[in-house]
């Protein structure tokens, strides 16, 4: 795992999409290996670089990793951040100028997950008090009334019509997806500040997923919800469960609170186990199930998510056939996902085998996040 991290994802983004005449990173390298030197930067693959980062940098301490982390923060601070009505811009043109300033909750969610990262790398003061800045601000879109967060808001903080992460999901006003990267960055942020007010809002998340987003009937996460927790959406997405089931865990691990960790402890076995209904032949992990539709597509942060996700099953309950299922995965992705001529990881292989060329190598999306992190997670469990 440490040489798949330091010897192909992270020099792919050091060496080919640092943009050296407009700043910051290039927005696009597309299946094809072909590098879009105007194509518009978006927040989530800037965040998400600024996170891996500093991940990097606080688990080996290459000063390498610790120039391109500030790199990303520093023009995330300049470009990014709404210094009129807080928050992070969704998209930039190719020179910084804002082409969408909407406020997804989920973009705010990655900065304070990158922020705090930073911070946990080289505890430098303002990235703590930018981490605190972005809690209260996601807070602002907690919903009082009927609990959980708001997907989206215009540039000034107002209700806005469409709300969609992207084309393909569910214009719905509360997403379990949004929801999962709030946990995440709340989990990192009590890590570092030590805060009631934190404490009490991912306490609160928690139990949205359990009382809320989890499905008592199958023990899958529910997709899309209307204001009111209404299920709007039959789709069941096998790595947003994996993903979950450990990232949940964390969530209460780091909470301290025994009995609340006992629960999420037996609920993320549930939904580890689910998730194995998606795995296939091969060993790797399909990406979606919506009824009797199957969507085989071997997407690369669904198998990234999937090692990680079946070994915090194995260590939470001691049954071997979940590591056995980790390594597999890794096997799959080590044969077919990784491209062993460019770098970095393809997008997907279709379901008939070949390499997925049209959607990006690098870009919008595509980010060194979930591998990356898949790699950290591994390493850190035996350093």
């Amino acid at each position: 795992m440490k040489q798949e991290l330091t010897e192909n994802i992270l020099p792919y983004w050091m060496n080919k999409m640092q943009d050296q005449e407009h700043g910051g990173f290039y927005g696009r390298i597309d299946g094809n290996e072909v590098l879009h030197p105007y194509a518009n930067k978006g927040a989530i693959m800037n965040a998400r670089i600024l996170w891996t980062f500093s991940s990097a940098y606080r688990l080996l301490r290459k000063e390498e990793y610790r120039i391109v982390a500030r790199r990303a923060y520093d023009y995330i601070k300049a470009y990014f951040i709404d210094k009129c009505y807080g928050g992070a811009f969704w998209e930039l043109d190719y020179q910084g100028n804002p082409v969408n300033t909407k406020k997804q909750t989920y973009v705010q969610g990655f900065m304070l997950y990158a922020f705090s990262e930073y911070y946990r790398a080289t505890r430098d003061a303002e990235s703590l008090q930018l981490s605190k800045n972005f809690f209260y601000l996601i807070e602002r879109c907690y919903d009082r009334e009927q609990g959980g967060y708001f997907e989206a808001y215009s540039c000034d903080w107002r209700p806005i019509d469409d709300m969609r992460l992207s084309e393909k999901d569910a214009n719905e006003k509360k997403t379990m997806n949004t929801h999962l990267h709030i946990l995440e960055p709340y989990t990192n942020l009590c890590r570092i500040w030590d805060n009631n007010k934190l404490k009490a809002a991912q306490k609160r998340l928690i139990r949205i997923f359990v009382d809320k987003i989890q499905d008592k009937q199958n023990n899958h996460f529910q997709l899309f919800f209307d204001e009111t927790w209404n299920v709007k959406s039959t789709a069941i997405s096998y790595g947003h469960d994996i993903e979950a089931s450990w990232l949940l865990f964390e969530a209460a691990k780091e909470l301290g609170d025994e009995e609340l960790l006992g629960e999420v402890r037996i609920l993320s076995l549930k939904v580890a186990a689910a998730a194995t209904k998606g795995l296939m032949p091969d060993g790797s992990l399909m990406y979606e199930r919506d009824n009797d539709h199957l969507d085989c597509e071997r997407h690369w942060w669904v198998q990234a998510e999937a090692v990680v996700g079946f070994m915090y099953a194995y260590r939470n309950s001691g049954d071997d056939t979940y590591k056995q299922k980790a390594l597999h995965v890794w096997e799959y992705i080590q044969a077919y996902l990784i491209d062993r001529t460019n770098g970095e990881w393809y997008w997907s292989r279709l379901d008939n085998g070949t390499v997925n060329h049209s959607d990006d190598k690098a870009g919008f999306w595509k980010c060194p996040y979930h591998n990356g992190r898949m790699c950290m997670e591994m390493m850190e469990a035996v350093l």
